[in-house]
């Protein structure tokens, strides 16, 4: 049978019992690993820093000076090496959506570009061979008016003097060239 004064602790048992209970924990110097109170190993170097271990093994390590990168139960090898990070990385790649917004371009302004987007591809078409054809035209009219500029334009053309043997007697002496 419940009493008053035992409904009461009841509620408030439960009450508390919802919240949870925050527990200050340090992080061993060494192997990263949690340390709870009461627990681990404080050490104070001469040069007064202090350092907090989680055991003895740890400790000796430190003082051996081996690298906890390279020591594989340590949370800095684990870190370096990637290990356990898988729930992580899966939730992290979400993927970023791009949005896309039209801009006017230097040459066009944004009207001009959505015009020539709805054209339909056959009318698109026919107008780029229009403007491929004016770009051939012209420049066959170019070529044809540098060959009317060539014709007007030639140059008396230089009379060569046979070459004789007594001219290259003449010349330099023949010889290897050093």
């Amino acid at each position: 049978r419940a009493t008053a004064s035992s409904t009461r602790f009841l509620f408030c048992w439960l009450a508390s019992s919802q919240q949870q209970m925050v527990v200050k924990t340090d992080v061993c110097a060494y192997s990263g690993l949690r340390i709870y109170p009461g627990h681990g190993i404080f050490y104070v170097r001469a040069d007064q820093k202090s350092f907090k271990f989680i055991n003895r093994k740890s400790k000796s390590q430190f003082l051996q000076r081996l690298n906890p990168r390279k020591i594989a139960w340590t949370q800095l090898y684990r870190r370096m090496h990637k290990k356990g990070t898988m729930e992580e990385s899966t939730r992290k790649k979400t993927r970023k959506v791009s949005k896309t917004t039209n801009k006017a371009v230097v040459g066009m302004t944004l009207d001009v570009i959505k015009a020539k987007r709805s054209q339909k591809p056959e009318v698109r078409a026919a107008a780029r061979e229009a403007a491929l054809r004016e770009i051939k035209e012209r420049n066959k009219a170019k070529q044809a008016a540098k060959k009317a500029e060539q014709k007007t334009k030639a140059p008396p053309q230089k009379q060569q003097m046979p070459k004789s043997k007594a001219s290259k007697a003449s010349g330099k002496p023949k010889g290897v060239r050093r």
